[in-house]
């Protein structure tokens, strides 16, 4: 799964990014798109790891792609930006980065700082970016509805679908209210609208701005995570040692990382959960899809697995904990034989009987 790092000049996106992989910070101007595997933080592994000893652990994972920042000020940025907008059409999932920091040696977008109005300068630049790609397949269909084709039916379909997103952008409306069946999505689906992907918003806060509650009600549904982080501070914070980081977040009163939440954010609002499997090779979550069935899990794990699935010995990792051991767990009635269409829930712990 795909994440990208989208925010306007000086946003702080590349620190928040280096403060998830405790890396340096890419010199300032680099117009390049970065990219880092960055792993989710699971809490349940801190209980796992010592009770089950494994010579490895493994844990979730998202990939990020940080893009340069981006400037609407002038044509030259806009054509930049939307170079740029046009490379990630094939990402799952929108961060947008809005600052909300000073920092008199870092000189804000447009001269002031004002996160509201970034977020909706960057939302503005999507759905223009989304508008430019409805209008060049409307041109494009227009063409080709007269040629007797064997896709001459499903293009004058397109066509009329076309023409409806055109319009619901140009009303300023979402593209999703103007897809009223799952058919028309599927035809959709390829062109890697941006607006229609899932989106998390980060606010790039100082330090005693932590606490500050913003209201983006009127720019994003209700669902959208909003995470709030002082990306300078967890930055500062990756680069020490387990024990220093620990009393560090102590004396500051933090109790969790905000890059941990962030991460964690991105994967729920990606759709995904994680199962588990445990031993003493090896500790790992997976990553899947909320409804995922038992069948498509062990797929995950090996295409054996899936083509030999007999069934998925099953128990929940709470009950793991609450019992102390599997052996408890079985005399308590807690483990379970799921078929092919068991839905999987986040934390299950499974052993997949196959045979090929």
């Amino acid at each position: 799964m795909k994440v990208a790092l989208l925010g306007l000049l000086q946003s702080g996106k590349s620190t928040i990014l280096a403060s998830l992989t405790g890396k340096a910070v890419p010199a300032a101007g680099a117009a390049t798109i970065n990219e880092a595997i960055v792993g989710v933080p699971d809490d349940r592994f801190d209980w796992l790891a010592p009770y089950c000893k494994p010579k490895k652990t493994t844990y979730a994972t998202i990939d990020c792609l940080d893009l340069p920042g981006f400037n609407f000020t002038d044509d030259h940025g806009r054509a930049a930006a939307r170079r740029l907008i046009g490379q990630i059409r094939t990402v799952d999932l929108l961060v947008l980065v809005v600052r909300a920091f000073d920092d008199p040696t870092v000189p804000p977008y447009r001269n002031s700082i004002d996160p509201a109005r970034d977020l909706a300068e960057l939302q503005t630049e999507l759905q223009l970016a989304d508008l430019e790609l409805v209008a060049t397949r409307i041109e494009r269909l227009e063409k080709q509805v007269h040629k007797p084709t064997k896709t001459q039916a499903r293009d004058k379909a397109e066509l009329a679908l076309q023409k409806k997103l055109q319009e619901a952008i140009e009303s300023e409306k979402p593209i999703s209210s103007a897809i009223e069946t799952e058919a028309e999505h599927r035809i959709i689906k390829s062109l890697g609208f941006l607006t229609l992907r899932p989106v998390v918003v980060a606010i790039n806060v100082s330090e005693d701005r932590l606490d500050e509650k913003f209201d983006f009600a009127d720019r994003i549904d209700s669902s959208a995570p909003v995470i709030t982080i002082c990306a300078k501070l967890e930055h500062e914070l990756a680069q020490l040692d387990a024990e220093s980081r620990t009393e560090f977040m102590a004396d500051l009163g933090i109790t969790e990382s905000a890059a941990s939440k962030f991460v964690t954010s991105c994967y729920s609002a990606l759709g995904l959960i994680s199962f588990l499997t445990i031993g003493s090779d090896e500790l790992r979550a997976w990553p899947i899809s909320k409804g995922t069935v038992a069948l498509d899990a062990a797929g995950k794990v090996h295409s054996d697995i899936k083509r030999g699935f007999i069934r998925a010995e099953t128990f929940s990792f709470e009950d793991l904990k609450e019992h102390g051991d599997e052996k408890a767990l079985k005399a308590a009635g807690k483990t379970r034989l799921e078929g092919k269409d068991y839905v999987v829930q986040d934390g299950d712990i499974i052993n997949f009987r196959f045979n090929v």
